[in-house]
């Protein structure tokens, strides 16, 4: 009866320690960004074709993203993106930016020290050439304006997208986060996590700024698009993530995904 009884003690600690290590396999860190080239990220910048990087929008420079318009003369609303090359569904995503620079000539005066990351987006592919915004939900990030004025950051807009706020469809395009302000060209923090069509988190060196749920297909602002994508009431469930150019210098590093296991859903509004 001993023996087995160490047999069995043996068996429940070896299981265990199974059961750890293949959750240990799925919850790992993965580097989207080499530090070297943008190879595995496509593009798509309005009024062109898909996968043209027009004016060298986004390139390398000392293992950074950076966001530049010194080849574009007026800005002429040629809002970009430059998507990771595969979706995903439910995941933890971290990445720091900053704003340097001035906003190119012709952007829009919202787009001052403004720029985001899209998540839950359609496929660049779908997008014809003439579409603004792709189809998405946008982590916002703003910088402060040095005036003394709060301005947050970690936001979330829709473009053609809708979500569930405090257990209601909210019905503005924008919601500002409850996070401090980020004045100057410092690097600041940002984590994304993500739960399929349930939870979505917004965190800013380290402190959750918002969260809400049920991200589907819906609303305005997005425009020119296909009208087979968009499927209002649709559930996003999965989608690509794009770094945003939108008139201001902006750059990007340290850009890491885990994914995460589909039993730690939680529904919730």
């Amino acid at each position: 009866m001993k023996k087995l009884g160490y047999l069995f003690l043996a068996v429940t600690l070896w299981s265990c320690s199974t059961t750890k290590n293949i959750n240990n396999r799925s919850e790992k860190w993965v580097t989207l960004f080499n530090g070297k080239d943008v190879k595995d990220w496509n593009v798509k910048i309005h009024h062109h074709d898909y996968n043209v990087n027009f004016g060298n929008t986004f390139r390398v420079v000392d293992g950074i993203i950076q966001v530049r318009y010194d080849q574009y003369g007026d800005f002429n609303d040629q809002f970009g993106h430059l998507y990771y090359k595969t979706p995903f569904s439910y995941y933890h995503l971290k990445l720091k930016y900053r704003f340097v620079g001035e906003l190119q000539k012709g952007a829009p005066s919202y787009t001052l020290r403004n720029s985001g990351v899209m998540f839950h987006s359609q496929d660049p592919k779908t997008m014809p050439k003439e579409q603004d915004w792709p189809i998405s939900v946008e982590m916002q990030f703003l910088g402060g304006l040095s005036d003394g004025r709060p301005r947050t950051t970690g936001n979330m807009c829709s473009p053609g997208t809708d979500i569930f706020y405090q257990g209601k469809l909210y019905d503005g395009h924008c919601l500002d986060s409850k996070s401090k302000t980020y004045d100057g060209d410092q690097w600041v923090s940002a984590e994304l996590i993500v739960m399929g069509d349930s939870i979505v988190k917004h965190i800013i060196n380290g402190d959750t700024v918002l969260q809400y749920s049920k991200p589907q297909i819906g609303g305005g602002v997005a425009n020119s698009f296909d009208p087979k994508i968009k499927i209002d009431g649709k559930a996003l469930t999965q989608g690509f993530i794009a770094l945003q150019s939108e008139g201001q210098p902006v750059d990007f590093k340290d850009i890491q995904i885990m994914e995460l296991p589909h039993h730690n859903k939680k529904k919730s509004n």
